[in-house]
């Protein structure tokens, strides 16, 4: 999977509901977490929507930076560069090196699904 293969999904069909059951995600994320085998990237996303910071941004930017030891970091902002939260990883099993995915109103969707 390369981020080509992502860029293919402009909207969705679909809404796919967290175990959680407090969020959904479309087609493009579906298929991301499925080819890329990461769906704790979606677990990190719902656990923090359990502070009351993360949950009250109705449009949030989650984004994920490896670094060179294997491990990385997951940050929100408010989609005006604001971080909200900042989660260290010890180790990263994700297909790119850096991704951003938007959480908007609790539907979490790739940049090109918005």
């Amino acid at each position: 999977m390369n981020k080509s293969d992502l860029a293919q999904f402009t909207g969705t069909e679909k809404y796919y509901i967290h175990w959680t059951g407090k969020l959904v995600y479309t087609d493009g994320i579906n298929y991301l977490i499925e080819k890329g085998n990461c769906y704790w990237f979606i677990d990190v996303i719902a656990s923090h929507q359990t502070t009351k910071k993360v949950s009250d941004e109705e449009f949030q930017v989650w984004k994920l930076v490896k670094n060179e030891k294997g491990g990385g970091v997951i940050t929100v902002d408010d989609g005006n560069d604001n971080i909200i939260a900042t989660q260290e990883l010890e180790y990263v099993d994700f297909p790119f090196d850096e991704y951003i995915v938007y959480c908007i109103d609790g539907v979490i969707l790739l940049t090109s699904e918005y």
